[in-house]
């Protein structure tokens, strides 16, 4: 059965392709390999040396000719990784050698010590070797000037190892986006003060600074703002002026107090789209200004962590100069039945389990958009298309982290 998405609401995936278009990249920095964890490379790293940078053993033994066989063996000298032998091994000699040590001019196997006895001054094998065997050839893994990894690769802890061990000590990164927070609404409380008749306690502030942090953006600016216009305008002006990304919780829908939209165009932010075609997070406002993002983002907190998932991911991937689209969408099989919606697409909070290598998606209850109890469970989000029929068990869908 065709979608039946309401045409005022913009589907999901035309907000990826607006993020494309108007979120531009960040300046570029140089930062020491050591800290630039988590950040995306702007230009391609290429090894300064070969890999191995020279014939090393692969084990603790003796490097010797394989020609030999069996032979008795003389010893001449002893290689430990840093401390070359400084000999050439000769037909009827060998050289005791450490792991990671220099292979010695003429040797051409290394025999493991597990396969050799010593015999006052010399050795011999209980089994012969091959060629080549136990040795890690110079250059094997990678030549000199082998590209390592590209631009638009996020850089992670195994390629801070691999950049360093490929003698590379800076590279050329993306500068980390600055992130502003603002939290409305009069009626919310931080957790430990007291309650007065229709207040309720903030998850949105904590939520939304622990999520920022969580992936590597450090401590956001967080601001709580009544909702009151001037207010919002002297605290969203504030943002704009020191913020790459601007993230607001609540004031975005069509209330008496939701001033975000009409600030906004004030403070001279130029509205790309207003309200999705998805459940939870419909309103969310997406908007320019002079290179900084605004994400106006529902006041239900289920919702403000669906577009964090979603959206927030997509622009931070855009200006951070991620080449991989984001978010990262897997497949998994549906485990249950799950309702689906005629007119928006559902992004559903659900568990994750691997069986028989398949990854199997069961949904949690509780999927309102004010409810935040089953993220205790949660490992996945699953994108649901708008349709009329429900989600059969065994059905394919797609998922990304939460």
């Amino acid at each position: 059965m065709a979608r039946r998405i309401d045409m005022a609401l913009l589907p999901i995936e035309e907000t990826f392709a607006r993020y494309r278009q108007w979120v531009g990249r960040l300046p570029t920095h140089r930062l020491p390999v050591e800290l630039a964890l988590g950040a995306v490379l702007a230009e391609a790293a290429a090894a300064r040396i070969a890999l191995p940078r020279f014939t090393q053993s692969a084990v603790d033994g003796y490097a010797l000719l394989a020609a030999d066989g069996q032979a008795p063996r003389t010893l001449i000298g002893t290689a430990a990784a840093g401390e070359p032998s400084g000999v050439t091994v000769g037909p009827g000699q060998a050289v005791r050698i450490l792991t990671g040590g220099v292979v010695p001019e003429g040797a051409d196997a290394v025999a493991r010590q597990e396969i050799v006895e010593r015999t006052g001054t010399g050795i011999v094998l209980t089994e012969a070797v091959r060629v080549g065997e136990a040795i890690r050839h110079e250059g094997e893994e990678l030549a000199s000037g082998s590209i390592i990894a590209n631009a638009g690769q996020r850089v992670t802890a195994g390629l801070v190892a691999a950049l360093a061990m490929a003698g590379i000590d800076s590279v050329e990164v993306y500068r980390r986006p600055r992130v502003a927070v603002l939290v409305t609404g009069d009626e919310v409380v931080r957790a430990g003060e007291p309650l007065a008749p229709g207040m309720v306690y903030d998850a949105n502030g904590p939520l939304l600074r622990s999520w920022f942090v969580e992936h590597g953006y450090g401590e956001p600016v967080v601001a709580y703002v009544r909702d009151d216009e001037s207010a919002l305008e002297e605290a969203l002006s504030a943002a704009l002026d020191s913020a790459d990304l601007i993230v607001t919780s609540g004031g975005v829908s069509v209330g008496d107090r939701d001033f975000v939209p009409l600030v906004a165009d004030r403070l001279g932010v130029r509205k790309v789209f207003w309200k999705v075609a998805q459940k939870p997070g419909k309103p969310l406002w997406f908007g320019m200004r002079e290179g900084k993002v605004l994400l106006g983002m529902p006041g239900n907190p289920a919702a403000v962590l669906v577009c964090l998932a979603v959206h927030a991911r997509a622009v931070l991937g855009r200006l951070e100069g991620e080449a991989a689209d984001q978010p990262k969408w897997r497949r998994g099989v549906l485990s249950a039945a799950v309702e689906a919606d005629p007119e928006r697409d559902r992004l559903v909070r659900m568990r994750l389990r691997n069986e028989d290598g398949l990854v199997m998606l069961e949904a949690l209850p509780h999927q309102d958009s004010h409810m935040l109890s089953n993220l205790a469970s949660a490992h996945a989000l699953v994108w649901l298309p708008s349709r009329a029929e429900a989600f059969a068990p065994g059905e394919r869908v797609s998922w990304t982290v939460i």
